[in-house]
């Protein structure tokens, strides 16, 4: 699975981008689209400066290569729900998963994650733990799209099966491509239950 749209528009939507580098509420150097880590080695710092497509750049590496691993690796997962946890792990980092938060994606209790999500809406400001209106709009934000079912797709798909082609309508949900069992058979394909044939899905 991957961050689709969504949790891409939410990630921007609270991070916003500025191309030149700033200092956060909680006083980290911060750059594009709320980028702490290093550009090409070097550290960002005051007067460093990026241009768009870098910001663009730098959110899509790190969420691939840091934040989304932290996420897959959990099972079960809709992609709504997948979307909220990389945002959420993106603003905290990849361990905020730990304890009684850990604990409810593993039991698969979702309830209970998105509600301790809104916890996390706080940072040290001047040494004390305070809580930020943005991170409690993003916190509310980032729930509501946990809890949101998730929403079917369908789109074209080419379907070999037993070395022959066949357009079929197919059904992407949580980031699998389901199809009709009914949608298989024609004249050439036969489909039995003794000897299951090998189905490849193709996306056009």
């Amino acid at each position: 699975m991957k961050i689709s749209k969504v949790g891409m528009n939410l990630i921007k939507e609270f991070e916003g981008c500025q191309l030149k580098a700033y200092k956060c509420p909680a006083g980290i150097w911060t750059i594009g689209i709320g980028h702490t880590g290093t550009i090409d080695g070097k550290p960002v710092c005051a007067g460093m400066t990026i241009t768009q497509e870098k910001a663009e750049q730098l959110l899509s590496e790190c969420l691939e290569k840091r934040y989304e691993p932290a996420v897959r690796k959990f099972t079960g997962l809709n992609q709504n729900q997948y979307d909220a946890l990389v945002s959420f792990c993106y603003n905290l980092g990849p361990g905020i998963f730990k304890g009684n938060l850990l604990g409810a994606i593993n039991a698969k209790d979702w309830n209970s994650v998105a509600n301790q999500m809104l916890l996390y809406n706080k940072a040290r400001v001047n040494g004390v733990f305070t809580e930020l209106k943005g991170l409690t709009r993003r916190r509310e934000a980032e729930r509501k799209l946990f809890l949101k079912e998730a929403e079917e797709v369908v789109k074209k798909v080419t379907i070999k099966l037993n070395g022959v082609e066949k357009n079929v309508d197919a059904i992407e949900k949580d980031g699998h491509n389901y199809v009709k069992l009914q949608d298989l058979r024609d004249g050439m394909i036969d489909i039995g239950y003794d000897s299951m044939p090998i189905i490849k899905v193709k996306v056009k």
